[in-house]
């Protein structure tokens, strides 16, 4: 047992911050490093993990992601996030609430924030740094796409990172992911932990409740709402 600790586990994209469309022209520009030439066909991303969505776009572009080692993928969507660093910052946004979120969990000590997301690690942390919400963040003991390209299984890259640090054992009842779609609430499920949805990105409030989440609000902006439900999850209320 997590002996009173939580384990919080943050999607990035649509539930903290809005992208405004750079993910995908990451992908792209991935895309082209990896093939010389831009993508002709565009690709669902959301839920998704970095690889998933590569391996997808390479497929819907008439290329074998078989081919491509992911060391090699690995390199083509950090080089594209540096390509597109500035954009995100100039055209992103923080999400209402997030920054407030993040600060108040900061203040107890018995909740360890991270991230769980897609994302490979070095660009889940940039997308973060661009927008200046990477200090609330212990990059230690997150989930990423980077680990595997199943997301219900990033949970529990995150519960051991996290028991590791903090000699704990994280389970169900301690570990509260919030995020935005479906795919985020069925990791959850899927993975071992609780979920609270957001429905700040492309699944509405009724959608993410009917999905199975325990908790769903349509943004963050409720401070004191957001953290009581956490803590009421983990059993702390």
């Amino acid at each position: 047992m997590g002996n009173g600790q939580i384990l919080l586990l943050w999607d990035v994209d649509h539930t903290l911050i809005e992208n405004a469309g750079v993910s995908k022209e990451i992908y792209a520009r991935a895309f082209e490093h990896l093939t010389g030439r831009a993508p002709a066909a565009s690709i669902q991303t959301d839920g998704r993990t970095d690889f998933e969505i590569v391996g997808n776009l390479l497929r819907a572009n008439g290329e074998n992601p078989d081919g491509f080692a992911r060391q090699v993928i690995t390199e083509a969507l950090v080089t594209a996030m540096k390509e597109k660093y500035d954009d995100l910052r100039r055209r992103g946004s923080v999400l209402p609430g997030a920054r407030e979120a993040l600060s108040a969990v900061l203040l107890d000590n018995s909740i360890h924030q991270s991230v769980l997301t897609g994302n490979i690690a070095p660009n889940g942390r940039a997308k973060l740094a661009a927008l200046g919400l990477d200090q609330f963040i212990d990059f230690e003991i997150g989930g990423f796409g980077s680990d595997d390209i199943d997301r219900p299984k990033l949970v529990g890259y995150a519960q051991r990172r996290a028991g590791e640090k903090y000699g704990v054992e994280f389970e169900l009842k301690s570990t509260v992911l919030i995020g935005d779609t479906t795919r985020d609430i069925r990791a959850a499920k899927n993975g071992g932990a609780q979920a609270i949805g957001v429905a700040t990105g492309i699944d509405s409030a009724d959608v993410l409740r009917t999905e199975g989440a325990d908790a769903v609000f349509d943004d963050l902006r409720d401070t004191e709402a957001v953290i009581a439900a956490v803590r009421k999850l983990a059993g702390r209320s």
